[in-house]
């Protein structure tokens, strides 16, 4: 007895769709993906190489009409900007914001500013530093 065989021969009738359609979505994988690389790459460029002043609170102290802040802001020698502040009170409202300017040679610029508030703030948080 002899056993039939279900398969075609190697090479004889061509590539079958399904190795074509793999081969297809590799390529498209691989397009996509370098894609996606490189737009991740220009937004880090832009975001992180093209940032001339960038901030950190360090410390904050607050009373029924003010918090202080303690800020520190680095930036490169020459450029000016500001820094967004803001303060919420306990229920999460926003009770006071305000930017402030920063300019001159210095690279770190250590100080406290008062970000006056309508009400007592709970929080301080820097939203963001922009160059000018």
């Amino acid at each position: 007895m002899s056993t039939a065989t279900t398969r075609l021969p190697e090479g004889r009738y061509g590539r079958s769709s399904d190795e074509r359609a793999d081969r297809t979505l590799k390529i498209v994988g691989a397009v996509l993906g370098a894609l996606l690389l490189a737009l991740i790459g220009y937004f880090a460029y832009h975001y992180v190489g093209q940032n001339k002043i960038s901030g950190e609170v360090i410390s904050f102290d607050t009373s029924n009409d003010a918090v202080k802040v303690h800020l520190e802001v680095r930036k490169d020698a020459g450029t000016t900007g500001y820094c967004t502040l803001r303060s919420q009170s306990e229920d999460g409202g926003e009770v006071g914001r305000a930017d402030f300017r920063f300019g001159g040679d210095a690279t770190r610029i250590d100080k406290v500013v008062t970000l006056r508030t309508t009400a007592r703030g709970t929080t301080a948080e820097l939203l963001g530093c922009h160059a000018d």
